[in-house]
């Protein structure tokens, strides 16, 4: 492989034109259906399942007829059978073939993105998480990205209280991730009172569940405290007390699980199997003040559809078996706490291992080092059998939760790990019509246009009815400052033609938002996009590509650009989503601009080591997507590059990377950039060119290290793209 370097100041003006030329040309879940029963007995039912071996060695090669699965405890017949690699370019057709549908619905399609990735999220359980495990958690998820994180993955943070904020997303951005980790500060939510002696929220639903002794405990420790009060006294002051230990704790909890049932429930706009690691000290499960028994099934079911797989960590790690001495205890000399609790350990770890049972993963306990348990995860989630199989039509009964159970037959001896069941329809509460309000006036078209980019806009996951890609490149031109260019491409194939003005024409909405990482909206934009065909029969071959690009100045910090676009006729809409970190060049540190791509087809290929050969126009490529004979040539800047004492001029090496599956398949030396014809050294231009011939189709990691050898300062620039 042979990477071609450029340094001609007149490439280097040119590739910045291509990107400044461009002027700104123009920012609950629903109730079912009558017919969602219906439509759950006429299509077919996913279920994936696991299955290992005693020393937990996935089993494959492994044929329909090795399994038999019940639903309710009826055989059902399995009409579609498939092992799935997890995050790989199949999955998502395999899933859509068990479905009995095509990717997308109807309509164009283009090739399946290669090499897709992992999906992983993390919640964090704040509201049951002691100090240490705050810091094992951080340390934990921290490690992830460092260190297991794979090129095309993608994970996301979240919290139970929302403390991560506008930063829990999905993303494959390290430095977004770090910056949600960080987010995460350590928070005492106390289900214990005042009064003494002290009650643990578990001695309260012992209580709370007739523990006889135990009550008498209480009792007599009340009275003793509080001379002069009467048994009859001190037993409804324990039974108050109990109660209002479960119902505060009953908050927590269902705070807790509604913030993780609205996450699985979202994930099932992403395509694919994902996993999702739940961190947490155990909660109680048990107790008749809340309504965690319920939440659980219902994760359950989100979980079925979503195909999600839950991970629970106890964060405690290793436990000691004896008390905390740091905690205070009331004197047991009869031994009444010490029996009576004995079993509370395994109880707030009831929760943790339902979540993670009953969406087909595993708890991961009695360990300091969550690390193992997390690469255990994601290894034996990485290969799966999808089972699909048609419900008994004789057994239409809405909002019933559905019981699964799958066997491999005539091998007892195997472990299957299988979702627990699913809802026909899912139980929503009651909704009762306000009959003195009257029923909204009918939206116009202008009003309903806005409000379905606005949606898209919105969405916590982009919309893909319409698959455009998003580039983000940051650069600073000195005069103007910080620019950031925010770069969509839309598919024209996806776009609906018809007459218009007496044309052939597509119409297309196009609007963006610019928000910092606190969510806060630093600019938008709107333009409405017109392609116009010769006539009707090349509108029905039309494949070529919509390009807008938008550059606003914007501050120092970490930013978010969501765009969406609108077809005026179909009212398809898609979305995408992308962040930027815009450096602050007045601390002095040597810092990059991104990496500005374009493509060079065959028919454009020239010798540009040649600095006085003339070579020819390349535009930006917003989507990073390369055809395998063609070169793709980058620019990027250096900047504050410190100039020696001598001679006035600065000294920085750069060494070029190609990265796939994280193995470098392109290496170049350490060489020198060249600074002749560079006027403002401060800003220094580097341009260099890849042909991609020789490379398999997939996608890859362009990565460019600078390295000041003055002020000895480095700097490194990655951007991914793909080869088709």
């Amino acid at each position: 492989m042979v990477v071609t370097h450029n340094v001609a100041r007149g490439v280097h003006i040119f590739l910045l034109i291509c990107l400044l030329a461009v002027p700104p040309l123009f920012a609950q879940n629903p109730s079912p259906k009558s017919d969602d029963v219906v439509r759950v007995y006429t299509e077919l039912v996913q279920t994936d399942v696991m299955v290992f071996d005693k020393q937990g060695k996935f089993i494959n090669g492994l044929n329909k007829e090795n399994f038999e699965i019940k639903i309710d405890g009826q055989v059902r017949p399995i009409e579609f059978f498939e092992q799935i690699s997890a995050g790989s370019r199949n999955e998502e057709a395999q899933l859509a073939a068990a479905r009995g549908a095509a990717i997308n619905g109807a309509g164009p399609t283009r090739v399946v993105p290669l090499d897709r990735g992992r999906t992983i999220f993390f919640y964090i359980d704040d509201f049951h998480l002691d100090p240490r495990g705050f810091v094992s958690s951080r340390k934990t998820m921290s490690d992830f990205v460092d260190k297991e994180m794979g090129q095309n993955d993608q994970a996301a943070i979240a919290s139970a209280t929302g403390q991560i904020g506008f930063l829990q997303q999905m993303t494959s951005d390290h430095n977004v991730l770090h910056s949600a980790i960080n987010r995460l500060v350590a928070r005492t939510y106390s289900v214990t009172d005042s009064d003494r002696p002290a009650m643990s929220e578990y001695e309260a639903m012992l209580i709370d569940n007739n523990d006889y002794d135990l009550f008498e405990f209480f009792v007599t420790a009340t009275i003793r405290s509080n001379p002069g009060l009467t048994r009859e006294m001190a037993g409804s002051m324990v039974n108050a007390r109990s109660q209002a230990i479960l119902s505060q704790a009953a908050v927590f909890n269902a705070n807790t699980l509604s913030g993780l049932e609205r996450m699985v429930r979202v994930a099932k706009d992403l395509p694919g199997r994902k996993v999702l690691f739940f961190l947490s000290n155990g909660f109680l499960i048990h107790n008749k003040r809340g309504d965690a028994l319920d939440r659980l099934q219902r994760i359950t079911s989100a979980a079925a559809k979503s195909g999600v797989v839950i991970y629970s960590i106890d964060t405690r790690g290793l436990t000691a078996p004896m008390a905390d001495l740091s905690i205070e205890q009331p004197m047991d000399v009869t031994g009444v706490l010490a029996r009576a609790t004995h079993g509370e350990n395994l109880a707030v770890q009831d929760g943790l291992n339902a979540l993670a049972k009953d969406t087909g993963g595993k708890m991961i306990i009695n360990t300091n080092d969550f690390t193992i348990g997390i690469k255990g995860a994601l290894k034996e989630t990485a290969v799966y059998y999808l089972l699909a199989w048609r419900p008994n039509p004789e057994n239409k009964k809405g909002g019933r939760f559905r019981n699964i159970q799958v066997n491999v037959v005539n091998r007892p001896e195997l472990v299957v790990r299988v979702r627990k069941g699913f809802f026909d329809v899912e139980p929503t509460p009651p909704v009762v019509a306000d009959a003195k309000k009257p029923p909204p006036p009918p939206e116009d078209s202008d009003k309903l246009f806005i409000k379905k980019l606005r949606e898209a806009i919105a969405a916590p996951y982009p919309k893909t009815a319409i698959p455009i890609t998003l580039g983000l490149n940051y650069y600073d031109s000195g005069g103007k400052g910080a620019t950031v260019a925010a770069s969509v491409q839309i598919p024209g194939e996806f776009l609906m033609f018809g007459p218009r003005n007496g044309k052939t024409q597509a119409v297309a909405d196009l609007t963006g938002v610019f928000f910092d990482e606190k969510g806060v909206p630093k600019g938008n934009f709107y333009e409405r996009l017109v392609t116009t065909v010769k006539t009707p029969e090349d509108a029905t071959t039309y494949r070529g590509d919509i390009t807008y690009t938008y550059p606003t100045n914007l501050a120092p910090g970490l930013y978010q650009i969501r765009v969406a676009v609108r077809d005026d006729k179909s009212g398809l809409t898609g979305s995408a989503q992308g962040w930027i970190e815009v450096p602050d060049l007045t601390k002095q540190k040597l810092v990059t601009s991104s990496l500005l791509l374009g493509e060079r087809p065959p028919s454009m290929m020239a010798n540009v080591s040649n600095t006085e050969e003339d070579i020819s126009p390349v535009l930006l490529n917003a989507a990073h997507r390369f055809r395998s004979d063609s070169t793709l040539r980058f620019l990027v800047f250096a900047y504050n590059a410190v100039s020696a004492q001598t001679n006035q001029q600065p000294d920085v090496a750069v060494q070029v990377q190609v990265i796939r599956d994280d193995q470098p398949v392109v290496t170049t030396a350490l060489r020198k950039v060249a600074t002749e014809g560079v006027t403002d050294l401060t800003r220094l231009p580097y341009a260099a060119e890849i042909p991609l011939h020789g490379l398999q189709p997939g996608r890859y990691i362009l990565q460019v290290a600078f390295i000041d050898r003055i002020s000895k300062q480095s700097s490194t620039r990655q951007t991914p793209f793909e080869i088709y």
